[in-house]
């Protein structure tokens, strides 16, 4: 199947969301470099139950309802780069892991550097947290849909009063 994709806006501007057969393969950026995920052509599908799916959870996350996402993802990449994104949904909302953490998680302990390009390849922004990846000493740092939106979802996430101590959204009213 040939990636089909599907515009939507958010509070960190118009992201493009992308599946292929297996399930979710990429979000994009608006200003997005254009080899940073390489991808082919992309046809128009506004109506994929796989982006459908992601732009209702992606709308939740936003609004402070959901902390975690489970639409089928599928990346594409070098073993190294899947182990990186791998581990990168392991790290809890609200929280931050450094490059040297992640390397150490995924078994190559000098490979911050290495880390860092695979991260910075990330396909599937947002769900696959990169955005939580910062520095040793606790800098932000690179971020493909820019600093800006980096710091915005760090602190939209470290909002505790959105959540109960379960994670469940507290009801208004």
């Amino acid at each position: 199947m040939a990636h089909v994709y599907k515009t939507i806006s958010s509070p960190v501007g118009e992201l493009t969301l992308v599946a292929d057969a297996g399930g979710l393969a990429a979000i994009l950026w608006e200003n997005d470099r254009p080899d940073r995920v390489r991808l082919g052509p992309l046809r128009e599908a506004a109506d994929h139950p796989v982006l459908v799916e992601t732009e209702r959870q992606l709308g939740e996350y936003f609004a402070g309802a959901r902390r975690s996402f489970d639409v089928p993802l599928s990346f594409a990449g070098t073993d190294f780069q899947k182990s990186v994104w791998a581990a990168l949904l392991t790290i809890p909302f609200g929280e931050t892991r450094s490059y040297g953490e992640i390397a150490s998680q995924v078994g190559k302990p000098s490979a911050s550097r290495a880390v860092g390009a695979a991260n910075g390849r990330n396909p599937i922004s947002i769900i696959a947290p990169c955005h939580r990846v910062i520095g040793s000493g606790g800098q932000l740092t690179g971020f493909a849909g820019g600093l800006e939106a980096k710091t915005f979802l760090l602190d939209h996430e470290r909002q505790p009063s959105l959540f109960s101590r379960t994670g469940s959204a507290i009801s208004a009213g």
